[in-house]
């Protein structure tokens, strides 16, 4: 059977453990198997340029010594994608690049709920690389740490407030900017009023898609 190794590059085991959750959709019979790996040398969460940084070299060696049919990197801001496709030749696919790119397959704008300023120009610079910027609608940052994002009730308020800024701004589809945020999805949506989309199982979904179209 083929399989997908997520891999988590901030030390969190609750924040896999989201993760880990929230894909549990896709584990179906005839499918891809689908693994989550924390990154234990990285740091709780990936928050700045350096934490994107730091995180590259181990999660390469992680690629290298772990053989999968599939990688997906479960971070929104893609650290360290170019360089994790240079050490296999099996498909490495980025979560905010993956969100993106369902989300313009959805409608024509977008909007982002950031995790904090910093991640918006890591998000700018994945954008550019798509050549999808226009297609942006606006990014609101949260910035809040992961604690309080994975809280089952502390940041809800917020991101429906920020998902409705977004909405006013002409996002016809939005982007949870943080794998944190991930159980947070769907009580967004219903307030929002337009699709929300969790990067990890966008991610995901394109994986097994990629897989099955193997066999």
């Amino acid at each position: 059977m083929a399989r997908i190794l997520v891999i988590n590059p901030n030390s969190s085991g609750p924040c896999s453990a989201g993760i880990d959750a929230a894909i549990d959709r896709f584990r179906l019979p005839g499918a891809p198997s689908i693994e989550v790996a924390t990154l234990r040398e990285g740091p709780p969460e990936v928050a700045t340029w350096q934490h994107w940084h730091a995180v590259v070299g181990p999660m390469c060696a992680m690629i290298a010594r772990d053989p999968a049919d599939a990688y997906v990197i479960a971070c929104a801001s893609d650290p360290g994608i170019e360089a994790a496709r240079g050490v296999t030749r099996r498909p490495v696919l980025g979560i905010f690049r993956s969100a993106v790119a369902t989300a313009v397959a959805r409608a024509e704008r977008f909007g982002v709920i950031a995790m904090v300023d910093s991640s918006i120009a890591r998000h700018a610079a994945a954008l550019r690389a798509m050549g999808l910027e226009s297609r942006l609608a606006g990014e609101v940052p949260m910035n809040l740490g992961m604690e309080t994002l994975l809280d089952p009730t502390a940041a809800r308020a917020g991101l429906i407030r920020a998902a409705e800024t977004l909405r006013s701004m002409g996002a016809e589809t939005l982007i949870l900017g943080c794998t944190g945020m991930a159980h947070h999805r769907a009580a967004v949506e219903e307030a929002a009023g337009v699709p929300v989309i969790e990067p990890t199982q966008a991610a995901v979904a394109l994986a097994v898609g990629m897989l099955m179209a193997q066999q």
